[in-house]
Formats: structure tokens, sequence, C-alpha cells
């Protein structure tokens, strides 16, 4: 605060945030809700105007607002796309001033002290955001007073500016709920009529501490200034971006890779210093004639070593096409990953690193999701025994532990002639005929009755390793309900 200068507070309050986030977006005419799971129902999250003129309220079940409401339109709620839209909010306030804050999970709180007058005043500074949120499509109540607490207050139950030490005086005629205390305190305070906030100064202050706790006492000196209640304005996220301007234009392929490295350099000392590495990098280069070519370069893992990154880059980077020159260079991290710092030793982990970067260089021409590794599942089912994931975005696991032998090859279930609960003596297999030279098994394995798979509702089955005279190593299975032979592997 400025020395000599009374603290002035602004509070916003959107009271139908996420509803007006997706009204912006896609106009609707008539009641609209956004619903949201519940204590196992749908219930009404945020609503509109016209929604709110029909009865409906928040919290209210969706099925019982259909019934008040047939012609309701509704989407579901996302509350994360919301504190995002309330984070651009905050972003835009700062405009007025620089302390801007988050207040729960609808409003904003400003500290204006020493601000209002570059925007003619308070009432004239309180007008111009209103207006510029009105015509956004955001509905907004406006609060000003010298506390956070009064602020709040004033935007919650009465839209207004309290005078210069006139708190009481603004807030004395709201009721005690405009303090930000529970539901259930609210309700006991009015049993006792003390119904306002002008009743509840005027009161014993013994009494009240001894029954509902200091808390109610906090909130009422908070919002009178007896108590101070600190605005923490949000820090901005880092920005992980360079940029690099050259008094004369370069086309060479060296000259590029050289200001390239000066880029990375910088960028990964800002990654190490929040211990970040990134994943996406996105290097954009301006020509002399104005246009811009942009290379992006994805990786197989987090990074901020400057020169494994940049051996990455050099195939992308020999493809650009310079024209008349290149005068600008900007690198930017699309996509970043925490990276802890580790300890250090003496063993390195090299092979590690060649098998990331041969991955990223060839994720740079196929794609990283297909590059694909093989990691094991918890399921003894053979088909469900493995998973398949993108080995960009996987750790590479321990091996399987089976107590008995798996097949390298799988394959879906092929039928063969035979008969009886051990393996045929011949048969014939992918018109091969083949001569069972020693079998080992069976080992039985039931289906998973949990899950609904069509390919094991024959029931159990039996498998056996074979080992023909052929030289074909096969895995049978034998079906006991609906009595079948099938060759499902092959051992190498």
């Amino acid at each position: 605060m400025l020395d000599g200068m009374q603290r002035r507070v602004v509070s916003l309050w959107f009271p139908r945030l996420a509803s007006d986030r997706v009204l912006r977006q896609r106009p609707i005419d008539g009641p609209f809700v956004l619903t949201l799971k519940q204590r196992n129902a749908n219930r009404i999250y945020c609503l509109n105007t016209d929604a709110a003129r029909q009865g409906l309220r928040l919290g209210m079940p969706y099925a019982d607002a259909r019934a008040f409401c047939p012609d309701l339109q509704s989407h579901k709620a996302k509350p994360e796309q919301d504190q995002r839209f309330l984070s651009m909010l905050r972003r835009w306030a700062t405009r007025y001033c620089p302390w801007v804050g988050q207040e729960d999970n609808d409003g904003l709180v400003m500290d204006i002290t020493g601000a209002a007058h570059l925007f003619g005043g308070e009432e004239a500074m309180l007008n111009d955001m209103r207006t510029r949120l009105l015509r956004a499509g955001l509905s907004v109540q406006v609060g000003c007073a010298d506390t956070r607490g009064a602020a709040w207050a004033l935007a919650h139950y009465a839209e207004g500016i309290a005078p210069n030490g006139a708190a009481l005086t603004a807030l004395k005629s709201l009721p005690v709920a405009a303090l930000r205390i529970e539901d259930s305190m609210s309700v006991a305070l009015q049993r006792l009529g003390l119904r306002h906030i002008g009743d509840l100064a005027q009161a014993p202050r013994a009494p009240l501490s001894r029954r509902f706790g200091p808390d109610l006492l906090l909130r009422l000196d908070q919002a009178l200034e007896a108590q101070p209640e600190a605005i923490t304005p949000q820090a901005e996220p880092p920005h992980y971006a360079v940029r690099l301007t050259l008094p004369d234009p370069i086309g060479l392929v060296t000259d590029v890779m050289a200001g390239a490295e000066r880029l990375l350099v910088q960028l990964c000392k800002k990654l190490k210093m929040q211990e970040m590495g990134v994943r996406k990098l996105c290097m954009t280069l301006r020509r002399v004639d104005q246009g811009y070519q942009q290379v992006e370069l994805r990786l197989a893992r987090a990074l901020r070593d400057p020169q494994r990154i940049l051996s990455l880059f050099e195939r992308r980077l020999a493809e650009v096409d310079a024209g008349f020159g290149i005068d600008q260079l900007r690198l930017e991290a699309t996509q970043v990953e925490s990276v802890p710092v580790q300890q250090i030793c003496h063993v390195t982990d090299g092979d590690k690193n060649s098998l990331e970067d041969l991955i990223s260089r060839l994720g740079t021409r196929v794609g990283l999701e297909n590059i694909q590794r093989f990691l094991p599942a918890e399921s003894h089912i053979p088909e469900r025994s493995f998973i398949i994931a993108a080995a960009a975005y996987s750790e590479p696991s321990d091996a399987w532990i089976r107590a008995n032998l798996r097949p390298i090859t799988l394959f879906p279930p092929e039928p063969i002639a035979g008969s009886g609960a051990r393996p045929p003596e011949r048969f014939r297999w992918r018109r091969i005929p083949l001569t069972t030279g020693r079998a080992t098994g069976p080992e039985r394995i039931a289906p998973e009755w949990w899950l609904d798979d069509e390919n094991w509702r024959s029931g159990l089955r039996d498998y056996w390793q074979v080992e023909t005279t052929q030289g074909r190593r096969l895995w049978l299975f034998y079906t006991p309900q609906n009595p079948g032979w099938f060759v499902q592997g092959e051992f190498a």
C-alpha cells in the first residue's frame, strides 16, 4: 500500500461464470443449465437467467428440473475449463491494477489502491469493468470497499461502493451470511435474532466467541478493518520462449544451427531453474520478406540438455528454405514436464539416452505415437497379458513373470482336427501335415468372469506345448465344454 493512502479493494463476482462461458461460444435461447454428477445424481451446476425465472436453482436434481421445465436445454459442466477461463479473466483484470487474485471459484479480488484516478475515479473504473464484461457476455456484480471482506459482501449482496472508513455503515443492513461464514453458522445466528451484520457488531463478543469459536469474530473484524487480510496475486506461469534478432540475414545451415544453439542454451538454463524439461519445441524462423517457417521437434523424453536437443534439431533445420535470408529466430517450449534434480553418480546410462534419441529421430519421420513397445499386463488370459503403448510416453517394464512358458508369437485360435483330451498324434495345420513328438501339459486357464470376452465364451481351456517331429513347436488348447482343438501360438 502507498504511504498515506487508504486501502481500496474491488471484488468481482461472476454468478453464472460456467453457463456464460458456454453460451458465449454457442448462444442458446431459453432456459439452459449445466449439470454435474453430485451425490449419485445429476444436479444443476450452473444456470442462466431464463432457467432461474422458471424456478430452477443450483443443486436441484436434473430430473426434477426437466419436470418443471420441459423445454430445458443442458450440457455437462466442465469445472476445469471454467477455472482456466477464470484465470484468463484474472489476467485481463491486470489492466486496472497489478494486484489481482482469485476469490473462490467464481470471483476476483483486486487491490486498486492508488490506481483508480487513472480511470477517472472509482465509480468510472467500476463502470468500465462492468461495461466491458457485460459486452463480453458475462454477468458480473461489483463491490468496492476498504477491506476484502466488505468488498465481497457488497458484490454478493448489494452492489455498490462503500465510502472510506464507512464499512460498518455500508454493511450493517446486510445479512450475516455476507461475512463469508458457513451456512450452518448463519442459520444459528438468525435463530438467535442476529440477522444483520449491524446486529452482530453490537452484540457482546465473549458469548459469541464461546458459542461459535474464533472464526465468526475474525470474519467480522476482517470486514470492518479491525483485522488485516492480504490479497495475494497469482504469479504468472513461466513462459519458456527465447528470441534472437540478427543484424544481418543468414542462410547457411551452420549459421542457423549456431543461432539455435545460443537459443537452446538460454532456454535450457530457464528450464533447469524451474526443474522442468521440454517434450515439444517449436522454432520459428522469420525471413526478410516477412515470411516465416516453423520447425517442430517432439522428444521421446523430457530433456534440458542443449547439446542433445541440438543434434536432434539438425535434420529438421537442414530442410528449411531460407529464401533471401533469415533475420530472426524464436524458440518456444510448447510442452514441458517436471524433471527434478537427480543425484549425480559415476555410472551413466548412455544406452538409455541413445535409445531415447533414436526414438526422437524416428518420431520426426513416422510420428512418436507409431513407435510402440509391449508392456506386461495383470492377466492370465494370453491375449490380455500384454498392452501396446507408445514408447515415447511409457517406461520399459521388467520381464514377464510367468510360471509356465509362453510362445513368442500369438495369433487368433485356428481350429485343427482332433478328438479326446490329449493332443492328436497327427493333425494338419495351415495345410501342413504334422506329427506330435512330445506334448507337455495341460495348463488349465479359466476365463475372467468379470470381463465379457466373446472369444472366451466357450469356457475353460487346457493348453499344451506340442513339439512336432517336423520341428514346429506349437501352443495348442482343448475346450472341454465344447470339445475341440485349436492352435494359438508358436514357440521360437
